[in-house]
């Protein structure tokens, strides 16, 4: 049997063109041939690494012979069906130099998920990430659009990025790569470095660029204790991921067995539509081709996750090189969410063993949003340090999609665990909400003070999850008892009922006819009076301005010059303003007076932001630092209020 090499390495610049022909027509059906998947050795061919060819013949003394052949071995040039590399999608002149090297990075991208599998010679193995892969070789670069790109073909990606290469660093090294994989859209890389975190955040100088996160300011250890936590105060023994068949359900690879909710009775299409005349059904949503009508659509995080583009993997520092990938990866991800913060303050809470992590892994290990927690299982509680997700991912759900899984995860890892604490700051508070935290704290102090890092400027909220809900199908839950509202509604309603016109108001009849609601049949039996109406006003109008100053509101917390104006200002550095100011405003004071219903109108909403303006230029000099922010500030506030009010 003749033995050739096969080039171990995944690094662009270390292999020769014919060696990328070969890593490239690997993974591409033949031209010629109709039952060729691939590139692959005869089967009179015996592969062997090029990286150690002497270990390699050193297993089979007698089938190789002496060491001295390894010199003579050459690299695989030929197919077994016959047919040469360039007859496998491999042929740079005609494809062109730039979606060669497209194929190149996806084929050195295959290489290195085969490697870590230990498969790289089984030439026969596939899986859906090596199927997923090899599908986005075979598309060219005209049907390769950012639309697509994330469900069919994984944006190719330099070797170098790749932590398994022999260029990779170590865990907690934060140099940049030295080169950048190609861009199959200008948009693809430009959108994953915008910061966008909904994580942890610190009180360090404002940076140009605003960030959502959370956490802010250097930390300090809350509860009474001023030393640092003892052994006894953190997570006890490592308790390993799941694994298996829970994996597999939390990558909604395993159906979960219904929930079962009765139902009054079964009718027809044209039964509902008489029965629910005069209910409230959002018609968008019944329309939709979900299971249960009234259903929400499904987000593309949840389609993607279903289709196994997208994976959750919980990891840790356990020293497997796996994990050391996915959490370098998490940490750059932190790192550049949120970029006031000390990367090394993020790479050791990342990397401590005390600390878990979930991650959304795509294309490979690529982390696109992820999580990072630490676990109190003797106290019942968890807390969230950081929580982001890339940029270019927000408007897919993978937030939403993260937090659910995360809740379900905890509660097959540590079933005695239902609490989540974090600290969140204006940015994320309303993210947290929605995601079922709440500012009112439940647990006694006692159990979290002095476990838990404390942080200035920071709101601490907290999640109490419900033993019987699965959290990976509220979708589906919310609809069933949508529905089940709406039938025992039907039923109760008379809403179906028609009555005759009223016959004062026939043809005919006089001018100035008044009529008692009292006497309009049906009207008096609904219970409704005139002070109903009256007392109502147009909430329509009331809403549609909270909704303005909410986010006028938030364009000025983050605008780039708001940072004089977020806190109230201290004594320590103005000790005579409020001597000198006597009606003191900030952005703080006006977010908890939003919060607190306190605004009548949007008049008032912006008069409390005049005053933050007027104040500082009252106080300061006019060409003061502190004027030329609040100007700046003004500005960009009147010609958003002016722009909402158009719409």
């Amino acid at each position: 049997m003749m033995r050739v090499l096969y080039p171990a390495s995944n690094t662009l610049d270390a292999l020769s063109d014919d060696l990328i022909a070969l890593k490239i027509a690997r993974h591409i059906p033949c031209s010629p041939c109709t039952r060729c998947s691939g590139l692959h050795p005869g089967s009179n061919i015996q592969l062997v690494r090029d990286s150690h060819p002497s270990e390699n013949s050193l297993t089979d003394l007698v089938q190789y012979g002496s060491d001295e052949e390894d010199n003579d071995a050459t690299y695989l040039s030929r197919c077994g069906c016959g047919h040469s590399p360039q007859q496998h999608g491999a042929d740079e002149a005609e494809l062109g130099r730039e979606e060669y090297t497209r194929r190149a990075n996806l084929a050195l991208r295959i290489d290195q998920h085969l490697e870590v599998l230990g498969k790289l010679l089984d030439f026969a193995y596939s899986d859906a990430e090596v199927s997923a892969l090899r599908d986005g070789m075979r598309m060219t670069m005209s049907l390769v659009s950012p639309l697509t790109q994330p469900a069919a073909s994984p944006a190719p990606s330099s070797p170098r990025q790749n932590p398994l290469s022999r260029s990779s660093s170590p865990a907690l090294e934060d140099s940049q790569p030295p080169s950048k994989r190609p861009r199959l859209s200008e948009e693809d890389d430009e959108d994953e470095d915008q910061p966008l975190a909904i994580a942890a955040r610190m009180n360090f100088p404002p940076a140009s660029r605003h960030e959502n996160g959370f956490k802010s300011h250097v930390s300090r250890r809350g509860g009474k204790g001023t030393s640092a936590m003892s052994a006894a105060q953190t997570a006890p023994v490592s308790i390993p991921p799941p694994s298996g068949e829970i994996l597999a359900e939390m990558n909604g690879q395993v159906s979960l067995p219904e929930i079962a909710v009765k139902m009054e009775e079964q009718m027809d299409e044209g039964q509902l539509d008489r029965l629910a005349t005069g209910v409230t059904v959002d018609t968008a949503m019944a329309s939709s081709s979900s299971s249960y009508p009234g259903m929400k659509p499904e987000k593309p995080s949840a389609l993607e996750l279903r289709k196994g583009v997208i994976q959750i993997i919980p990891v840790e520092n356990d020293g497997h090189p796996r994990s050391h990938v996915i959490l370098t990866n998490l940490k750059t991800l932190f790192r550049k969410q949120l970029p006031v913060m000390p990367r090394e303050y993020i790479a050791r809470l990342v990397f401590d063993s005390n600390s878990k992590c979930l991650a959304i892994c795509k294309r490979g290990y690529k982390v696109v949003g992820g999580i990072c927690y630490r676990p109190f299982p003797h106290r019942g509680f968890a807390e969230i340090v950081f929580f982001a997700t890339a940029s270019i991912s927000q408007e897919k759900g993978y937030g939403g999609l993260l937090m659910d899984h995360f809740k379900a995860h905890i509660r097959r890892t540590y079933p005695d665990m239902l609490h989540f604490l974090t600290y969140a700051d204006n940015f994320a508070v309303g993210y947290f909400k929605k995601q079922g935290f709440s500012k009112e704290i439940t647990l006694d102090r006692s159990v979290w003070a002095g476990y838990i890092k404390d942080y200035e400027g920071g709101t601490i909220m907290q999640c109490t999850m419900l033993r019987r809900v699965d959290y990976t199908a509220t979708r589906e839950i919310i609809a069933q008892q949508r529905e089940a509202v709406l039938a025992k509604i039907r039923q109760m309603s008379r809403s179906h009922e028609v009555y005759p016109g009223l016959p004062q108001f026939q043809d005919g009849a006089g001018e100035g006819v008044v009529v008692d609601y009292r006497d309009v049949p049906g009207l008096r039996e609904s219970g409704w009076t005139p002070e109903m109406s009256v007392a109502s006003g147009n909430p329509a109008s009331k809403n549609t301005e909270l909704s303005i100053m909410n986010r006028l509101l938030s364009e000025m917390q983050n605008h780039a010059s708001s940072w004089p104006f977020r806190e109230p200002v201290k004594l320590s550095d103005a000790a005579d303003y409020y001597d000198v100011i006597e009606q003191p405003m900030d952005l703080k004071t006006m977010g908890e007076k939003l919060e607190g219903d306190k605004y009548a109108n949007l008049e008032e909403f912006a008069d409390d932001a005049q005053l933050i303006f007027d104040n500082c230029r009252f106080y300061n000099v006019e060409d003061s630092v502190w004027c030329k922010h609040a100007n700046r500030l003004e500005k960009a506030f009147k010609e958003s209020l002016a722009r909402l009010r158009d719409l």
